[in-house]
């Protein structure tokens, strides 16, 4: 808008617009034949005062004649503004005539010619072509409108448009503004407009060649709308890139300012960190590939803005890869007899695992190689099965990290999370490896019976990889993204179920059973590692206290039922602190512990041991059952009442149990002739079967021999003999199986006084397993069948008081 544009030659002069009356305009005598200067690129309007230089001589020529004559010419744009000598085919049909007002000899040398359009005219033919364009013409009339709304609010638009153009364009000046402003004549506003939108002069031709003023304006609004519309998107793309400019100079000044400051003062902490990274990483041993991968990130990181969130991501990253031992392994300690005595040390018993593990450590020595089986410890709680594999660490020298498993359900606890994540880290393996500064310590996976599945993956299924010694020399968390050798790690498992372990798991496991500890295991764990650790603990002296064998056995016994010595511990600490708190108030005190300071310091005893409780009635029959405490002793008792031979049991008893019952007696009544017994008598008495202490729930097999025993006692009225126990599982055609737990029950029937035991024969190797100073004494039958069971329980003699069975 408003710009100068190419006439006859190039003109340097603003449009000026003549403001009048129409009539001046519509009362102009046009001659027949006009003169015709054709103008480059701009076209002329009525009523606009146009200002254009002339250089060539046809049209030097023209301005000289005219001038002198009518003033009057005609003025036709050319098509093509770069044509110098146009003919009568390069120029529009449609043109306006022109008053010359002034001639003006400039003092370079040109000539200046200010006209004012006065009327459209069209071009019928031209009748001469030298010494200048000569035409016979056809004036034409522009349609004018009534002042009505609508014409009025086209004008008005125009007018907006026009001085919203020359806000946005630095190019025009303000007088342009100020012209537009004052004009009031409707027809010289739209012509003005015209003459100096910035458009094209093919489109400029097309406003003249309209001859409705109205239309001419609704088309020129077209026209101005989409120039603004332009122009605003300029100024907002300028403001736009001169905001960032002066973000990046502002940042890029601070910046320079910020790096000459911390040059004087040492240098960019940023350059140091990065610097610091590079140098720590020349005295890594990791591998090639793992330096490359390394480096990579750590360029990666200086291409970071320190100030964006990504950097101190990457940072934690790198630093993360500089904090783990890759290739990094301490020296093992191959002397097994020291391992040996470390293991004695630590743990009292466990004669079995001991040797399990000292046949791992053997192994390793001679093969320095830790593809071979992982060890699962499974067994009650509190046996030291997490402690082992801190013994085995100290005996191999080796770090020891434990991870524990309990209740884990999130597959990135062991893979990690990838680094997009906010909050990402590395899985507990690495985080545990990183933590020991070894690549090849004694990594303990504590309860891993305790994984559960969850919808964010089977933590179990990741641990497949890190536990199988084919797999774990490539171990991959999402979090390193790259593989970390694990096959060196020498990893413990500890769990106290079996059956809660998934079978591809337990499938890359070698199981260890750590079963409960007897009650002389006890006593001497308690002597050589409880007691000393809580007299130190509560800072007493050996000298301040005596425990005396027959008071811990009453500890054990009377205030602890395990298979391990957690309580044990608990109730020790428990009276030690009493005695703390004697010496400390200057009380007086037994060091030498009796059974009246137990009771004083932990009260009355909270369990009691079954004993043995003679053979005076008939079908009451000692039985041998394994608890996760360790053994006990447990009595069946059968009574008979008359009836029709229905089969009662109570006790809280398990299905396997009740099985027994019913096996029992369904023996009895197919063998009824070889007990001396009428067949009849079990359609005409009801059999009630109990075992004591219905509030503990029983159950399995190995209460069969002691179930038939206590039965056919009750049929037949017989004695069973003195001091007898007996454990096995019995089938219908009357064999007896072999049993579990065979050590802990012999250890009961001992404790309560037993002297003779049956058992199946087949569990006669199990003795092997046992000191020979824990079953001297005992008396030991080994059986086959019901049959040699009841020969050797049921006396020939009869109770005191039979009853009368017939």
């Amino acid at each position: 808008m408003f710009g100068s544009g190419m006439m006859d030659n190039e003109s340097d002069f603003l449009p000026i617009i003549a403001d009048g009356d129409d009539k001046d305009l519509k009362n102009v005598e046009v001659p027949s034949v006009l003169p015709i200067l054709p103008l480059r690129n701009t076209v002329l309007f009525p009523g606009v005062v146009l200002p254009i230089t002339v250089g060539r001589e046809r049209s030097l020529k023209l301005i000289r004649d005219v001038n002198q004559g009518s003033k009057l010419l005609g003025t036709v744009a050319q098509k093509d503004y770069t044509v110098d000598k146009p003919e009568a085919g390069d120029l529009y049909e449609i043109g306006t005539v022109a008053e010359i007002m002034k001639v003006l000899e400039m003092p370079d040398g040109s000539t200046s010619v200010i006209i004012q359009g006065k009327r459209r005219f069209r071009i019928n033919e031209i009748v001469s072509e030298e010494p200048y364009f000569k035409a016979s013409v056809e004036p034409l009339t522009d349609i004018t409108s009534k002042d009505d709304n609508e014409f009025n609010a086209i004008v008005g638009s125009l007018k907006d448009l026009s001085i919203k153009v020359a806000q946005f364009s630095a190019n025009v000046p303000p007088e342009a503004t100020f012209a537009v402003k004052n004009i009031e004549n409707s027809t010289f506003l739209i012509n003005f407009i015209c003459s100096n939108t910035d458009i094209n002069v093919d489109d400029k031709q097309k406003l003249l060649e309209i001859e409705s003023l109205k239309d001419r304006g609704v088309q020129a609004i077209s026209f101005l709308v989409k120039e603004v519309q332009m122009l605003e998107l300029k100024h907002d793309i300028q403001k736009k890139v001169k905001t960032d400019m002066d973000k990046q100079q502002r940042e890029f000044m601070l910046n320079q300012q910020m790096k000459t400051i911390q040059d004087e003062l040492g240098g960019n902490p940023v350059e140091q960190e990065i610097n610091a990274l590079k140098e720590k990483a020349k005295d890594k041993k990791w591998n090639k590939d793992v330096d490359e991968f390394f480096h990579r990130e750590v360029e990666k990181l200086g291409r970071l803005n320190p100030a964006a969130g990504e950097y101190s991501v990457q940072f934690t990253f790198c630093q993360t890869l500089l904090d783990l031992p890759w290739n990094e392994y301490t020296e093992d300690n191959f002397d097994l007899k020291h391992a040996n005595k470390v293991l004695d040390e630590d743990h009292y018993g466990l004669e079995k695992v001991k040797e399990r593990m000292l046949e791992h450590l053997a192994v390793l020595k001679l093969k320095n190689d830790m593809k071979a089986p992982i060890l699962c410890l499974y067994g009650p709680p509190g046996v030291g099965k997490t402690s082992l594999g801190k013994s085995v660490a100290r005996a191999l020298g080796r770090k020891y990290a434990r991870m524990s498993l309990g209740g884990l359900h999130d597959e990135s606890e062991i893979r990690g999370h990838r680094k997009t994540y906010i909050g990402a880290m590395p899985g507990r393996i690495i985080q545990n490896i990183k933590k020991s500064k070894s690549s090849n310590p004694v990594f303990i996976l504590d309860e891993i019976d305790k994984v559960s599945k969850h919808f964010h993956g089977d933590p179990a299924s990741a641990l497949l990889e890190v536990l199988d010694p084919e797999q774990n020399s490539e171990f991959h968390d999402n979090y390193i993204e790259h593989d970390y050798d694990l096959s060196k790690v020498m990893f413990i498992a500890t769990a106290n179920s079996l059956s809660t372990i998934a079978p591809p798991l337990r499938d890359r496991l070698e199981l260890i059973e750590v079963s409960g500890y007897l009650l002389e295991e006890k006593v001497e764990i308690a002597k050589r590692h409880l007691i000393p650790k809580q007299l130190e603990n509560h800072g007493l002296k050996k000298s301040d206290i005596t425990f005396p064998k027959d008071i811990i056995e009453l500890i054990i016994d009377g205030y602890t039922r395990e298979s391990g010595v957690r309580e044990l511990d608990k109730k020790l600490a428990k009276l030690i602190r009493r005695i703390a708190k004697k010496i400390a108030f200057e009380e007086s005190y037994n060091k030498k512990l009796t059974k009246a300071d137990v009771r004083e310091y932990l009260g009355v005893t909270e369990y009691s041991k079954e004993k043995y409780q003679g053979n005076e009635f008939a079908g009451v029959v000692t039985g041998l059952a394994w608890t996760a405490v360790g053994g006990e002793i447990l009595f069946v008792e059968t009574s008979l009442s008359k009836g029709k031979g229905a089969l009662t049991l109570t006790g809280n008893l398990g299905d396997v149990m009740k099985e027994s019952a019913m096996l029992a007696h369904e023996y009895l009544k197919s063998h009824a002739d070889e007990l001396d017994l009428n067949p009849e008598i079990f359609e005409k008495w009801n059999v009630h079967v109990h075992v004591p202490e219905g509030a503990i729930p029983k159950d399995g097999p190995s209460a069969g021999v002691t179930m038939v025993t206590s039965l056919a006692s009750a049929f037949t009225q017989r004695k069973v003999k003195k001091n007898l126990a007996m454990t096995g599982e019995i089938t219908l055609r009357g064999k007896v199986l072999p049993v579990g737990g065979i050590k802990e029950k012999i250890l009961a029937a001992k404790r309560a006084g037993i002297t003779e035991i049956i058992l199946s024969e087949q569990n006669k190797k199990n003795l092997e397993d046992i000191k020979e100073a824990y079953i001297k004494g005992l008396k030991f039958h080994f059986v086959n069948t019901i049959m040699d069971v009841l020969e050797i329980a049921l006396l020939k003699a009869k109770v005191d008081k039979p009853m009368k069975i017939e």
